[in-house]
């Protein structure tokens, strides 16, 4: 398996490596909450000697319903974070939905995240793989829910065709079989590692009830947030190379994806078990 470096941040996530940590917010809300989240995430991080990125989305295109909130959106949130990652001084991980984003995305983000809904998106893909090569950024694809962790060969192999190198890191979040539940198979992350790729596993969106909140009766994403930690820990046990959380100060009032997201106070222990489950593995 190969390792991904990103040389501006020395930040480094594979074979050999610390657990690696992508965290932060669901999406963007505010600039002082994420600079709020972020510095008690990096500081935690740099405690445990875990490299850390952080991270949040300036849009959620794929809401359930239409008046869901998506995030301060492409034109605003950009520089919104560029804002933070400058105030932080950390690297920062971001998604994008569209090909004409991917040159300015690439710009400010250190890790530029293809959603799993679009990873089969050839033109959004190769787009992706252009402005990265351009800026030296890594990309992080999400697996698909409807696909199988063998199938992300042809997702790697077009991102081969434009940037060579080793910039791609694959993201495990479980795979949908319907009846609003989503599933993980661990055996799918050194199955995913085989292709040469570093793999992460997004135990926030892994434990996410599609369509099924509650509280809106059904026209937002619910969550086991309960099932975060295990999530995080079995697939850390699995041998997966880093982890992907969110997080906020009041994750009941999060504008996206509550509950699914673990409050910031549960950060501290749970990356230190992680650490540890990941040093027992290696």
């Amino acid at each position: 398996m190969s390792v991904v470096a990103i040389e501006s941040r020395d930040w480094k996530i594979g074979t050999g490596q610390p657990l690696c940590v992508i965290a932060g917010l669901n999406v963007l809300e505010d600039v002082a909450l994420a600079v709020t989240v972020g510095r008690e995430l990096k500081a935690i991080c740099n405690e445990l000697g875990l490299p850390y990125i952080f991270k949040a989305s300036f849009d959620k295109a794929n809401r359930s319903s239409i008046t869901s909130y998506r995030g301060p959106g492409f034109n605003q949130g950009l520089p919104m974070l560029a804002e933070i990652k400058q105030e932080l001084d950390v690297g920062v991980c971001t998604d994008l939905h569209e090909p004409y984003q991917a040159e300015a995305v690439a710009k400010v983000a250190d890790i530029v995240q293809i959603p799993a809904f679009l990873c089969r998106q050839t033109d959004l893909v190769v787009a992706t793989a252009k402005a990265a090569g351009e800026t030296g950024s890594a990309i992080q694809v999400k697996k698909a829910q409807f696909l199988a962790p063998w199938d992300t060969k042809n997702i790697v192999s077009k991102i081969g065709e434009v940037l060579p190198g080793d910039r791609v890191i694959l993201c495990e979040r479980g795979s949908s079989f319907g009846y609003n539940n989503l599933v993980v198979d661990m055996l799918g992350i050194q199955q995913m590692q085989a292709l040469g790729c570093p793999v992460t596993i997004d135990a926030t969106h892994a434990v996410q009830l599609p369509g099924a909140d509650p509280r809106t009766a059904g026209a937002s994403t619910g969550g086991r947030r309960e099932g975060v930690s295990t999530i995080a820990k079995s697939a850390i046990a699995a041998g997966a190379d880093g982890v992907f959380l969110e997080f906020h100060t009041d994750p009941d009032k999060a504008l996206c994806d509550g509950p699914s997201c673990l409050p910031l106070d549960a950060a501290r222990p749970l990356l230190t078990e992680l650490k540890a489950i990941h040093q027992i593995v290696n």
